[in-house]
């Protein structure tokens, strides 16, 4: 079996992206660019079915449940490298969609898992 990192790299729906940290010190200063990544989007995210309505409620916030998707997201730089990063919690992916469209998307949340590092990220539709 591929390895998910590989497996995510690899696919011909990974998007091209470029993440980027916020500085937690001084929310006014640029976001640090991490680097160059991609991103598969695997789909709409749906809440577990043992949740009930508050817990739905406090998870989605104030934001629309359909902007929530769920990803995979794979640095282009080798792991051990000084390059290499992985996007955490908090993050903004700048996803190329298209030649002319770059799409925003906060890195809300992210488990781990046997395939790798799962993320759940909200579509941000404000322009840029």
């Amino acid at each position: 079996m591929p390895h998910p990192r590989q497996e995510t790299l690899n696919h011909p729906d990974a998007l091209d992206c470029t993440v980027y940290r916020p500085d937690e010190q001084d929310p006014d200063a640029e976001e640090q660019d991490l680097g160059d990544a991609k991103v598969l989007i695997t789909g709409a995210f749906e809440t577990p079915l043992d949740w009930d309505a508050h817990q739905r409620e406090d998870y989605f916030g104030e934001e629309d449940p359909t902007h929530f998707v769920t990803a995979h997201i794979e640095c282009l730089a080798k792991p051990a490298t000084k390059a290499f990063f992985m996007a955490e919690s908090g993050d903004y992916v700048a996803v190329q969609a298209s030649l002319d469209e770059v799409v925003m998307y906060y890195v809300y949340d992210h488990e781990e898992t046997d395939h790798g590092r799962h993320y759940v990220l909200i579509r941000d539709d404000e322009e840029l």
